[in-house]
């Protein structure tokens, strides 16, 4: 509102805006202005400084409406500012597109890096790969991966021991380098 000694004296509707203050922010914060009602006070006060207005019968029901105005106008502009970014968002993010591949290098890693895990577990035998991708891979069960293949499970228990062991064995060397 108004800085002392900066303008002249306060009269008609803007005087009274300032009298009637905490009635008009309850009256605000009612309609749910919350912590908008004295930004909506604020405007209403500079509308009124540049508005050109005739007597009012009624000042104060005058005010209200006036208050209750330029909330609206706040709640629209805000609504066309969320739809008009909701709009650009849409239209700038293009489902097309967007990818979960994983970025070339990325890619290029993992594919190395199943390489010397496959090169491991083959190293170990070309059941123990089999055995392996059928369990971690397929997800098959141990006793459907015996049955598949004609083994006992204990063959197929002690394979997939080989397989882990393997593993760990190339995990330990890649993090020593």
């Amino acid at each position: 509102m108004p800085e002392s000694g900066t303008s002249p004296p306060i009269q008609g509707l803007q005087a009274l805006l300032l009298q009637e203050r905490e009635s008009f922010l309850r009256f605000l914060r009612a309609r749910g202005a919350g912590d908008a009602a004295e930004d909506i006070l604020q405007d209403t006060w500079l509308r009124l400084a540049t508005a050109q207005t005739s007597p009012v019968a009624e000042p104060r029901n005058y005010l209200f409406r006036a208050l209750n105005n330029v909330m609206h106008d706040r709640y629209r502009s805000a609504q066309r500012a969320r739809r008009r970014d909701g709009e650009w968002i849409e239209i700038n993010t293009n489902d097309a597109e967007a990818s979960d591949a994983p970025l070339p290098d990325r890619a290029l890693a993992a594919r190395e890096a199943l390489a010397q895990a496959e090169a491991v577990l083959r190293a170990e035998g070309e059941r123990v790969l089999d055995i392996f991708r059928l369990f971690r891979i397929e997800g098959l069960g141990q006793r459907a991966i015996a049955e598949h293949l004609g083994l006992s499970l204990s063959t197929v228990e002690k394979d997939l021991q080989k397989a882990y062991r393997a593993l760990i064995r190339l995990k330990e060397t890649q993090d020593a380098e």
